[in-house]
């Protein structure tokens, strides 16, 4: 059980525990990324981000000193953040993903971005509902886009926020 919400910028160091998230995140069907997950590889991504941060970045939510949840935030597109995040199941339901998302926001208006956004399986509705309490609204679908290794095909919606008060041009 999850004793407190301790969000904290993500350290190298943290790599591989990100990694095991990721594969026991990816074995429930509910990210993009699909088992087996090199644990390697991932580790490596995230300390390159944390090496080169530019306007990305990546937080971590911590049970005491173990790591149970992480948001990465990638500029893709100047002035877009897009996001990624997962929660080991022990962590979820204790404010523990607003958290990582409110940590993405405000690392967004301090770097001068105007919009965050990321992509949902449109089943999971848990994630959906935790977006959209955050002020995050459906901005599309992509039909039918993702192919999974057993050659079924996945949708996702693709969500965002602006986070700036500036008028769309």
């Amino acid at each position: 059980m999850l004793r407190t919400v301790d969000i904290r910028p993500a350290r190298a160091e943290d790599a591989e525990a990100a990694a095991e998230i990721a594969a026991a995140v990816a074995e429930e069907g509910s990210i993009g990324a699909q088992p087996p997950v090199d644990r390697a590889a991932r580790a490596a991504g995230l300390r390159t981000l944390l090496a080169e941060p530019g306007r990305g970045g990546a937080w971590v939510l911590c049970d005491g000193d173990r790591v149970v949840g992480i948001t990465t935030a990638l500029e893709r597109i100047a002035g877009v953040l897009s996001i990624g995040m997962m929660l080991l199941p022990e962590a979820r339901g204790r404010r523990g993903g607003r958290g990582l998302l409110d940590a993405v926001l405000e690392h967004a208006r301090a770097t001068g971005a105007h919009k965050v956004d990321l992509e949902v399986w449109p089943d999971n509705g848990r994630a959906i509902a935790l977006y959209a309490a955050a002020g995050f609204t459906v901005e599309g679908l992509r039909d039918r886009h993702y192919r999974r290794r057993d050659g079924s095909l996945r949708s996702s919606l693709i969500m965002a926020r602006r986070v700036d008060d500036r008028e769309l041009g």
